[in-house]
C-alpha cells in the first residue's frame, strides 16, 4: 500500500504537471482549487496525518509545509508568466510604427454667419457702438405697441407673426431691444442688436421663417438722416468695399419718421443687369434694409423728450449680409450644414 509519503510526492508531481501546462487564468484557478483549496488533494492529505504514529506527525507536517509553499509559489510563477505573455500578446497587436506619415485632422473653420457678425461687430465697435441684448420670446408691447404699431397693423397679423398667446410671440425683429434699452437708459444712446428673429415667411433663396437681424439705434441731440446715411455708406464700403453703392428709396414704417428702404447693388449683375438674375430679378439692385428717422411718439413712450432728443434705427437681415459678402445666391446653404459648402469660407 502507498506510504503517506508517497502519496504527498505523487500529490506534488501532479500539481507541479499541471501547472507547467495551464494557458489561461482559468487554468491556474482549477489548479489552485483541486490541490490547496478546501476540499483539494492536500487537505484531504493533511486530515489523514492522524493516523500516523506520533513520532511521524512532526516530519508529515513538516513536508506537508513545504509542499503548500512550493504549490503556491509555482501558482504564483503560472499567474505571472501568463500575464505576461498577454501584455506582450496586446503590445504586438497594438504596435505604433511611429516612421508612419500620421493622419492630420481636419481643422474647423468659423461660419460664414459668424465670419461676418464678427466684422460687423469690429465695425460698429470701432464707430463706439455698444451691443445689447434682449429676449427672443417677447411681448406685443415691445414689439408693436411700444414702436408706435397699431394694433390693425399687417405686421400683426396672426398669418405673419408666431404667437404664443395674444400677448407673447416669437420676436419679428430686434427693435425690441431698442425699446428696451431707450426704456432704461437715456441719450446720448448708441447701440446694435443682434440676434434671431421669426417671420412666417416662406423658404426660398432669399427668405427663411428664422433669421438673423442687427438692429442699430443712435439716439443723441441734433441727430439727422446724414448721420444714418454716413454710418450706413461706412459699414457697407467696410464690408463690400469702397466702390459699394447704396440706393435710399422713400418708405414708411410706423416706428421712423422719415423712413427708407435702402438698397445695394447686386453683386452678381453690377452695372448691367440681368433679367434671369435670382437676386434682384433683373432690378440691379438688392433690397438690404429698412431704415428712418425715430418717430418722436416712440422717444416720447420711452420717456425722451422729442423736442431734445432726435435718432436714427436701421435692421438688416445677417444672412443677406453674408450673401452679398461672399457671392452666395441662395441662403438656405447657410442652414443646411453641408461641410462641402461651409468648408470654403476663411
Amino acid at each position: 500500500m502507498q506510504s503517506k509519503i508517497e502519496k504527498m510526492e505523487a500529490l506534488q508531481e501532479a500539481a507541479m504537471a499541471f501547472l507547467r501546462e495551464v494557458a489561461n487564468p482559468q487554468d491556474v484557478e482549477r489548479v489552485r482549487v483541486r490541490f490547496l483549496g478546501r476540499k483539494g488533494e492536500l487537505t484531504a492529505l493533511l486530515k489523514e496525518m492522524g493516523d500516523l504514529p506520533p513520532e511521524e506527525r512532526p516530519a508529515f507536517g513538516q513536508m506537508a509545509n513545504q509542499l503548500r509553499a512550493k504549490l503556491e509559489d509555482g501558482i504564483t510563477a503560472a499567474s505571472g508568466r501568463l500575464k505576461a505573455a498577454a501584455l506582450e500578446g496586446m503590445l504586438a497587436a497594438e504596435t505604433l510604427d511611429v516612421t508612419l506619415p500620421g493622419t492630420t485632422p481636419k481643422q474647423g473653420r468659423r461660419h460664414p454667419m459668424s465670419i461676418v457678425l464678427d466684422e460687423v461687430y469690429d465695425i460698429f465697435l470701432g464707430m463706439g457702438f455698444s451691443v445689447a441684448d434682449g429676449p427672443e420670446v417677447e411681448t406685443t408691447y415691445y414689439c408693436f405697441d411700444a414702436l408706435n404699431t397699431g394694433e390693425h397693423h399687417p405686421a400683426r397679423d396672426w398669418q405673419d407673426t408666431f404667437y404664443f398667446d395674444d400677448k407673447t410671440i416669437l420676436r419679428t425683429q430686434t427693435s425690441s431691444v431698442q425699446v428696451r434699452v431707450m426704456e432704461r437708459q437715456k441719450p446720448p444712446i448708441r447701440i446694435i442688436s443682434p440676434g434671431r428673429t421669426y417671420r412666417k415667411d416662406e423658404i426660398d433663396a432669399t427668405h427663411s421663417p428664422m433669421f438673423h437681424q442687427i438692429e442699430a439705434l443712435v439716439v443723441d441731440k441734433g441727430i439727422t438722416m446724414a448721420d444714418l446715411k454716413g454710418t450706413l455708406e461706412t459699414l457697407m464700403k467696410r464690408l463690400y468695399g469702397e466702390d459699394m453703392r447704396l440706393r435710399f428709396r422713400p418708405h414708411h414704417f410706423p416706428y421712423t419718421e422719415p423712413s427708407a428702404e435702402v438698397d445695394l447693388q447686386c453683386f452678381l449683375c453690377k452695372d448691367n443687369p440681368q433679367k434671369g438674375c435670382r437676386i434682384c430679378r433683373g432690378e440691379g439692385w438688392i433690397e438690404l434694409l429698412g431704415s428712418g428717422m425715430v418717430h418722436p411718439n416712440v422717444l416720447r413712450g420711452c420717456g425722451i423728450d422729442p423736442e431734445v432728443y432726435s435718432g436714427f434705427a436701421f435692421g438688416v437681415g445677417v444672412e443677406r449680409l453674408a450673401m452679398m459678402r461672399f457671392d452666395v445666391t441662395d441662403l438656405r446653404l447657410f442652414f443646411e450644414n453641408d461641410v462641402r459648402f461651409l468648408g470654403q469660407f476663411q
